[in-house]
């Protein structure tokens, strides 16, 4: 089996006397695409930082491609594309010329990907990169990051102010990206929609705790809203095992169910004290995510 692209234990992150990130352990093989999924302050641009050796970790310990990522070698670098948050663009420089640096930095570039990409999302490389909407910069970060072909694409909010039609032309790229099995995608956002086209696999942080870590799939599968419906009232208890919300008005309630499992069936007909008809809803991952944290 080979080395894993991202590998944490007990990974842990103090800032100002408070835990950012706490216990993340994680192992990611090549060829995932991970949504890396939480509400804002949950950690996630933290955890990106400690991959990338932007920052360092006060417990615990991380790895990239087979390297601490405190001490990541030059060689490893040359194969990660970064699209920050928060771009760090040289406003003087045209969005042509700020390319051409960064090509110059890397053996192989991809000169003709990046010339497709700029003409297809019309972006302006002739202008100076401080004239650039908020939307343009965003689109020249992403060619910055994607240019030399990287092992490993990390996106922090890549597509937040791109407007719709441009961020489903993103969306289609990275879509392409992710068929290729030697290319590892993190891609961090608050816009659920996104993750749930293009990701496989999911980080979800709580509180600077990781909660899930696993396939999307899975998680759609372990759960679901279940709509329960009686000839007579329901006498309902506040709370039940796995039951991320219960909330009942006579004849019929609703329970939105964790870990579930088919086999729970006859164990919410007995606790639910009538007889009753119960209609399983599969939910959609925004619909999951605000169950999580509700």
């Amino acid at each position: 089996m080979s080395e894993p692209v991202i590998q944490t234990q007990e990974l842990g992150k103090c800032i100002g006397g408070r835990d950012v990130l706490r216990d993340v352990t994680v192992s990611l093989p090549a060829g995932q695409v991970v949504g890396l999924l939480g509400k804002n302050g949950a950690g996630k641009s933290t955890l990106l930082e400690l991959l990338l050796g932007f920052a360092l970790p006060t417990s615990g310990r991380c790895a990239v491609l087979g390297h601490d990522s405190a001490r990541l070698p030059a060689a490893a670098k040359a194969q990660i594309g970064f699209v920050p948050q928060h771009d760090e663009l040289v406003g003087l420089l045209t969005g042509a010329q700020q390319l051409a640096f960064v090509a110059s930095l890397h053996r192989q570039w991809d000169a003709a990907l990046i010339a497709r990409l700029a003409r297809e999302w019309a972006l302006p490389l002739d202008r100076r990169i401080s004239t650039l909407s908020g939307g343009e910069r965003q689109k020249l970060s992403v060619l910055l990051a994607l240019g030399h072909q990287p092992a490993l694409l990390v996106l922090d909010e890549p597509a937040s102010a791109l407007d719709p039609v441009a961020r489903r032309q993103f969306m289609h790229e990275i879509l392409d990206l992710a068929g290729d099995p030697r290319r590892t995608i993190v891609y961090a956002s608050h816009l659920v929609g996104d993750l749930e086209r293009v990701a496989n696999r999911l980080w979800i942080l709580r509180e600077g705790r990781l909660t899930w870590d696993g396939e999307l799939d899975a998680l759609k599968e372990s759960v679901v809203r279940l709509h329960l419906r009686a000839e007579r009232d329901l006498a309902l208890p506040l709370a039940l095992p796995s039951a991320l919300s219960v909330t009942s008005r006579g004849r019929s309630a609703q329970l939105v169910m964790q870990r579930w499992d088919a086999s729970q069936l006859a164990d919410i007909a007995a606790w639910a004290g009538v007889d009753v008809e119960i209609e399983i809803e599969p939910l959609g991952l925004e619909d999951i995510f605000l169950a999580l944290h509700a």
